[in-house]
């Protein structure tokens, strides 16, 4: 008897066994590749800045810098056009993703947000915008100071919803990202003649830096506490800058370095003011930090890149050389697999480089929300 029992209760365990390298190794797998963020203490992710934060806020603007057609979202959940200027997520889908709050960012904009939406963060970004006023003028897009207004409008519908002590708390916790600039030299400065009559190139720099720095103290007025905000890119990488500027943009494809050297300059000056600006706050708990998108993208295209990737300078969509928006649309050509290409379209990166670009801050991601 006491035989039986003793096989019946091996062939049960083996059984268990047998079940759990079924079921719990393979999620544990894909947890591995998808790993989350340990001890998060950010309720939400609050976005501004451009079209390489925006998922989809200019669907409800009237302009002309629109992605919410194919081939834009290819590679997005469901093959979606939300509206993000890629084949499929941006870098603050990967963050919201993982520190464990959702799945993507939505855009303020988007008139069905939950308030669970609205309480665990949304995005106020707007492709083409910057925060020189001339440049979302151009593009008809929302400026960076209608992006901060739509802020005020959404902690008050917060405030009606859960009480202005839970909303404050919020933001104080909240993790703050901001991603814009690149615009104001590659839309404006570069390519228009109005700002260069006015400003020399480090004239410019200083007038970007002085818009950027007060937005940043607007939002510590209004409760941040947590900010990452994004370099500028080496702008004489992007594909269209090449095509626009190079001598020889068919022939040759390098980076154009001065371009480039513009943002890195700018960056520079730009982590000397959030130094100070983090040192005179810290009192009030302030975190700011300045995320590395110029290095991670630079190796990428120029380091170790050529490894990874087959195509650095032209885009995945047409010929690569200037589509974006409208001239990337369904009936445009498509390389086989946008994985293989830095970018997308002529300006925007894949959903690979985003990837990579959050990777890449994570330690700080890491840092910033376990304060």
């Amino acid at each position: 008897m006491e035989k039986g029992c003793s096989k019946q209760y091996l062939l049960q365990h083996l059984l268990r066994l047998l079940f759990y390298l079924l079921i719990f190794i393979p999620s544990t797998s894909k947890a591995l590749a998808n790993p989350r963020a340990s001890n998060n203490s950010a309720p939400a992710v609050i976005v501004f800045g451009d079209s390489t934060v925006d998922p989809g806020n200019n669907n409800y603007v009237k302009t002309v810098f629109k992605a919410d057609f194919a081939p834009y979202g290819k590679d997005f959940a469901n093959h979606v056009p939300t509206g993000r200027f890629s084949n499929g997520r941006l870098t603050p889908d990967f963050i919201v993703s993982y520190i464990g709050i959702k799945e993507s960012i939505p855009p303020y904009l988007d008139p069905t947000l939950s308030i669970k939406e609205l309480m665990t963060g949304v995005s106020f970004a707007s492709a083409g915008s910057g925060f020189d006023p001339l440049t979302a003028k151009v593009s008809n897009v929302i400026g960076i100071p209608k992006q901060l207004e739509n802020f005020k409008e959404y902690k008050k519908r917060l405030e009606s919803a859960i009480g202005m002590k839970r909303t404050e708390n919020l933001i104080n916790k909240a993790l703050f990202i901001v991603s814009a600039g690149t615009n104001d030299f590659v839309i404006n400065y570069f390519t228009l003649p109005i700002r260069r009559k006015i400003y020399s190139v480090s004239g410019y720099q200083q007038f970007i830096l002085q818009k950027a720095t007060q937005f940043l103290q607007d939002l510590f007025e209004q409760g941040a506490r947590r900010i990452l905000f994004s370099s500028l890119p080496p702008m004489g990488c992007l594909p269209v800058v090449i095509t626009m500027f190079s001598k020889h943009a068919i022939s040759e494809r390098g980076c154009l370095d001065n371009y480039s050297s513009v943002g890195l300059q700018f960056n520079q000056l730009l982590q000397k003011e959030l130094n100070l600006m983090q040192f005179r706050l810290a009192n009030h708990g302030v975190s700011i930090y300045l995320t590395d998108s110029y290095v991670a993208l630079t190796d990428m295209i120029q380091g170790h890149g050529r490894s990874a990737f087959d195509e650095v300078s032209l885009g995945c969509c047409e010929t690569g050389y200037l589509e974006t928006a409208l001239l990337c649309n369904p009936k445009s050509f498509l390389c086989p697999d946008a994985s293989k290409y830095v970018f997308w379209d002529s300006i925007h990166p894949t959903e690979r480089v985003y990837e990579n670009v959050f990777k890449s801050i994570r330690p700080i991601i890491d840092a910033i929300i376990r304060d």
